[in-house]
């Protein structure tokens, strides 16, 4: 192995270790491979259990693990990635529903369901840390917890962040009341039960992981069976339930999927830390994709990479805790995909902006060229058979028309420009095109018809509707648009309807 810290290391070879242990580092990023050491192997390697010595595997380790070679590997690695694929589905629709929180609830809520299992166990004599007679008790005060959220809801006037605080907070306080009552019994150990607060994946059997194996693959299929309804009382529960759809017992069939999954995770990532994995990948999901498929596509893979990396990472760095490395593997999912993400995320979301900022200043550009040649009697602005040239406005007086800079305005105008809308002259004038004529009739004719409606339907004064209309006229839909042809300009397709008011008395806008 590569020492990357020693304390017997000279100082001249201290940069040469720092080397190798880089080169080791970026070679385990590239080729992950989890390897989970024995104590046999740790002993033959001739190392202390207070060595705390971070380390890098070998060739050779890296080699078996690829080749699946040991038994524990192939059992860790597939059950968390198991559990992965569950969380990151049934995640999405936790996460669409706005329950995020009720995951962190019934996760604390099992774990007096846990010690109890434990307690009950050993008082009959049978071996208090079976793995399925601990999930079965973490199950068990799972829904109880569930049930107590719902009864408190629907019985009080209490809203639902009071609820989940109180069974939180009560159910967790139980549970570490009960690990101390254990710890003075005369007989079994709370030994090992504190690994369901942070997880330990390394310990999972082989009949731990065949049973999170079906038990995962029966949440999948659940969650698949269920999608349609699901996704119904995710977007609107209210039309599901005018539609006849049992909205109660179908958020008491997904809050049973989320008790399954977070049941399932208290082994290998903790009950402090499987509410991560249940909404971090759905989260990261939703910067890629507004669609509900691909968007449970995506969280699924999320969490199946993350439960893979992580358990990786834990094992090749060694002596590290696998559920807090799987979630920070999620987490850096999470702020890749926040940052880059096609749909919602942070340099789309700017470069959407930017696009509407131009997009405005380009029509109050048109629509200020088109209103200065109607307030000067010019019919070719408003006639779109007409091509006569347009008269010439110069920067100076569009300068004073808003209240944008002359950065502002000059961007305007080289963009027009290049859109074919404006031509610009060598006397610091500008004019509309015949493309550009046509395109000004269009945005001045929205514009107006939106006023007219504010002023007839609204009661918006006639010497504050061309603000009011500023704010929305950018964004108005053609089947909008149509409807307020009906309302106010009697279906005129191609006439621009007058201005309700002194073009004089518009207030400049950005």
């Amino acid at each position: 192995m590569i020492a990357l810290w020693g304390a017997t290391r000279s100082p001249r070879r201290g940069g040469r270790s720092c080397l190798s242990g880089a080169l080791a580092l970026i070679v385990m990023l590239v080729c992950p491979a989890p390897v989970f050491a024995s104590a046999d192997q740790e002993k033959r390697a001739g190392r202390s259990i207070n060595d705390t010595r971070l380390e890098m595997p070998t060739w050779q380790e890296i080699g078996r693990v690829v080749r699946l070679s040991d038994a524990n590997t192939r059992w860790v690695v597939g059950g968390v990635t198991m559990l992965g694929l569950a969380a990151g589905i049934v995640g999405t629709f936790l996460l669409l529903r706005k329950r995020a929180l009720t995951a962190d609830v019934l996760a604390h809520a099992t774990f007096p369901g846990v010690t109890l299992a434990f307690m009950m166990t050993v008082a009959i004599g049978a071996s208090g840390k079976s793995m399925l007679t601990l999930l079965i008790g973490a199950t068990v005060f799972g829904v109880i917890g569930m049930l107590c959220i719902l009864l408190i809801r629907n019985t009080t006037r209490l809203k639902d962040d009071a609820a989940m605080a109180i069974v939180l907070s009560v159910f967790f306080g139980l549970g570490a009341a009960m690990i101390g009552l254990i710890q003075n019994m005369p007989v079994g150990s709370a030994a090992g039960l504190q690994t369901f607060i942070f997880g330990k994946a390394a310990t999972m059997l082989a009949s731990d992981a065949m049973l999170m194996f079906w038990a995962v693959l029966g949440v999948a299929i659940m969650s698949i069976l269920l999608f349609k309804e699901l996704s119904l009382i995710c977007f609107d529960a209210q039309y599901a339930a005018a539609q006849g759809w049992p909205i109660v017992r179908l958020d008491l069939a997904l809050m049973g999927l989320v008790v399954a999954v977070t049941v399932l995770g208290l082994q290998s990532v903790g009950l402090l830390l499987v509410v991560a994995l249940l909404i971090i990948p759905p989260a990261a999901a939703r910067f890629w994709s507004d669609r509900l498929l691909t968007m449970t596509i995506l969280s699924a893979i999320t969490g199946l990479l993350s439960g893979y990396f992580g358990a990786t990472i834990s094992a090749l760095v060694g002596r590290m805790p696998t559920g807090p490395i799987i979630v920070i593997v999620a987490a850096v999912v999470f702020v890749i995909s926040m940052v880059m993400g096609t749909k919602r995320g942070v340099i789309a979301h700017a470069a959407h902006q930017a696009r509407f900022r131009a997009r405005t200043r380009r029509h109050h550009l048109l629509r200020d060229l088109f209103e200065w040649a109607e307030q000067h009697g010019d019919a070719a602005t408003t006639e779109p058979d007409d091509h006569r040239p347009t008269p010439r406005v110069s920067l100076d007086h569009l300068l004073n028309l808003r209240s944008w800079s002359s950065g502002d305005l000059r961007r305007s105008v080289r963009h027009a420009r290049r859109a074919d809308l404006v031509t610009d002259h060598l006397d610091r004038t500008i004019s509309l095109t015949d493309t550009g004529v046509m395109e000004a009739q269009r945005i001045v004719r929205n514009h107006r018809l939106w006023e007219t409606y504010l002023i007839t339907h609204a009661d918006v004064a006639a010497s504050q509707v061309d603000h009011e209309a500023d704010r929305i006229e950018h964004v108005l839909g053609r089947e909008l648009v149509m409807q307020l042809e009906s309302i106010a300009a009697g279906r005129q397709p191609y006439r621009v309807p007058p201005s309700p008011h002194d073009l004089g008395q518009s207030s400049p806008a950005n």
